[in-house]
């Protein structure tokens, strides 16, 4: 017999070599009817795995992420399959899932994919899916792996299974397809009901530009029709509200191929944004007694050694800066926290002193792959609103609740009101990629546990989702249209400070650790900006806004008038602008709409006469007429409500 530990703490015995599909069975029909996949000790299962020591298990829904997973890498298998119907002989990278749905590389020679094509291939899909094809796992050695792929003639399989471990290897099968893959996999196809593959675009094998360049096909898939109807209603909704489009029309920021893929121009109406965000930050910052600091953007490459970010991250850095003096190396700088530690060494530190608290606006560098890089959101340089608390252990829970505090109100502020807090933990049995004692992590697990629950926060544990020196709590956003984000991140580090040997005398006299807390509240500037425009459809609150009215005169008799009302206005801090173009008013209004512009004033002789503005609210709305220094009292009125 084997104990079997639930979620709830629960322990249940059953026979060894039970599967998590017949556990579900004996809870419940239904429960086994929905169930999609199971993470037994931390690790995700098929169902039909047999468990044969005691264990932890949670069974995995549609719901849960670790059931997508299992459901749309299966669906990639199943789309492979299709492929092999339709196109005998293509070959086969890598196929995973995503965030959102999945994708699989392939070579099809010479074969060029067009649109009609993906439509034959969806319907081979749906066909195969109804079968009911079951996903057989199998156990192979290398050598049979190695002369399965070389007798197919498929050399990009043949080099992944190069660098895996005899042992470790497995195959899938679904219907007459086999592929290499670790998995895991639904029990069969039958729950594939709705597919739609949504673009095909060119991958380089490996991320590597050297190699021959493959056919990415990207597809999503549902266990229900009306669910791929939603998404599909969501997407058209997504793409109006793609923040490279609204960046474009809004004259926030651009690339330049010049300039370097992945580095963002931002232009002067993005900069000003930008630097509202930074001024608001600042200001509640202050308040609660975080010190500006400034550091360099290259580093000596002992320093990342010293914090271990080059063991972990090198590969995925800019090369090493080699300098004039022999052995001498510098990286452009890919995180802010192994300055603020030497910061935090410049000088003895005593207990009284704790905690400091050091914040930068810190622009890092990390060298993301070309086909990885999308717009704001995923960059090569990018500035995090970065700070790093230094504190006494009997400090620790009540700084990390300070911080969640910050998190809220901006949260509040921008309107982000449907979150989750996510405990990141290690992997619950796996160490072997994290730094530090055991001890450490312990005791930094559990002041992240308890103060999220302290604040009420609603939680959700999830494991191997830890930073390699310590665990997060990281805050999970839904936007308008129901799509999550990860903004926001606090973790607690008792590893960087013994690796820097970072001390304060204590009230015993004796030499002490402190403990680190890092947090980015916006985590990248670039990234918060790109998740607010897609939040808010580019409609941003009045306080942030580039421009916050433009004065729409009628005739260009009135273009004086509508300079005092600007000049007015600007007296009163309100960003304003004039549109004296020889246009009609109507136009003048269509397009200042698209621009999402958040108050029109229109202005001819009835206005002058009168000293006032006719009031035209984003969206159409008409506020009618008011005098002019009245609409600015309004005005500074609804930014003091949004900043409230």
């Amino acid at each position: 017999m084997i104990k079997i530990t639930f979620p709830d703490g629960n322990v249940k015995e059953f026979e060894s070599g039970i599967t998590a599909y017949q556990i579900a069975e004996s809870i419940s029909p239904r429960l086994a009817a929905d169930v999609l996949s199971a993470s037994v000790d931390g690790r995700i299962y098929d169902l039909d795995r047999p468990i044969t020591e005691d264990a932890s298990l949670k069974l995995h829904k549609w719901d849960d992420k670790e059931g997508k997973y299992t459901f749309w890498h299966s669906s990639s298998h199943l789309m492979a399959e299709a492929l092999e119907a339709i196109f005998p002989g293509v070959k086969f990278g890598i196929g995973p899932a995503i965030e959102n749905g999945f994708y699989y590389d392939v070579d099809l020679g010479e074969r060029q994919l067009v649109e009609a094509d993906l439509k034959k291939i969806e319907e081979k899909m749906i066909e195969l899916a109804r079968s009911g094809e079951k996903f057989t796992r199998i156990d192979v050695t290398k050598a049979e792996a190695m002369k399965k792929y070389t007798q197919k003639g498929d050399q990009y399989k043949c080099e992944l299974i190069r660098d895996l471990e005899d042992g470790t290897i497995t195959f899938y099968t679904n219907g007459g397809f086999t592929d290499l893959c670790r998995g895991p996999h639904l029990r069969n196809t039958s729950v594939i009901k709705a597919v739609k593959l949504l673009s095909i675009a060119g991958a380089y094998w490996r991320g590597d530009e050297h190699n021959k360049q493959l056919t990415r096909i990207y597809g999503i898939t549902f266990p229900k029709k009306s669910m791929l109807d939603e998404y599909l209603v969501m997407l058209e909704e997504a793409k109006k509200r793609d923040h490279r489009k609204l960046g474009k029309e809004m004259e926030l920021f651009t690339f330049s191929s010049k300039v370097g893929m992945g580095l963002p121009l931002w232009l002067p109406k993005g900069a000003a944004l930008r630097d509202r965000l930074e001024q608001f930050l600042r200001k509640v910052q202050k308040q609660y007694g975080y010190l500006q600091v400034i550091t360099p953007h290259i580093g000596n490459k002992e320093l990342y050694i010293t914090s271990g970010h080059w063991a972990k991250y090198g590969k995925d850095s800019f090369r090493p800066i080699t300098t004039p003096q022999e052995g001498e190396e510098y990286l452009l700088k890919p995180m802010n926290c192994p300055h603020h530690c030497e910061i935090y060494k410049s000088k003895p530190r005593s207990y009284k002193d704790l905690p400091l608290r050091y914040a930068e606006f810190g622009t890092v560098y990390r060298y993301e792959q070309s086909g990885e890089l999308h717009g704001l959101t995923r960059v090569r340089g990018f500035t995090q609103d970065d700070a790093h608390l230094f504190c006494r252990p009997d400090q620790l829970k009540d700084e990390f609740c300070k911080v969640i505090d910050i998190v809220l109100y901006i949260f509040r502020t921008l309107k982000f009101d449907k979150f989750t807090a996510q405990v990141s933990l290690r992997h619950q049995t796996d160490h072997s990629k994290y730094i530090g004692s055991e001890e450490n992590w312990e005791k930094a697990e559990r002041a992240i546990q308890e103060a999220a629950a302290e604040k009420g926060l609603p939680t959700v544990v999830e494991y191997d989702e830890a930073a390699f020196y310590g665990p997060k709590l990281d805050f999970m956003v839904k936007d308008a249209i129901g799509r999550s984000w990860q903004l926001g991140t606090i973790q607690v580090d008792y590893n960087l400070p013994e690796r820097f040997e970072l001390e304060y005398v204590g009230a015993d006299d004796k030499k002490h650790r402190p403990v680190m807390i890092h947090r980015a509240p916006f985590g990248s500037m670039e990234r918060f900006v790109a998740v607010l425009l897609e939040h808010t459809g580019g409609k941003l609150p009045l306080w942030l806004a580039p421009d916050q009215v433009m004065i729409l005169p009628v005739s260009e008799k009135y273009n004086d008038f509508a300079k005092k009302v600007c000049e007015l206005l600007n007296n009163y801090e309100i960003r304003a602008s004039i549109d004296d173009r020889n246009e009609t008013i109507g136009k003048k209004i269509r397009e200042n709409e698209l621009k999402r512009m958040p108050f029109l004033l229109v202005v001819g002789e009835k206005e002058e006469t009168n000293g006032s503005v006719s009031v035209r609210k984003q969206g159409g709305e008409n506020l009618g007429e008011m005098p002019v220094e009245e609409f600015a009292k309004y005005i500074k009125g609804e930014i003091d409500k949004e900043l409230e």
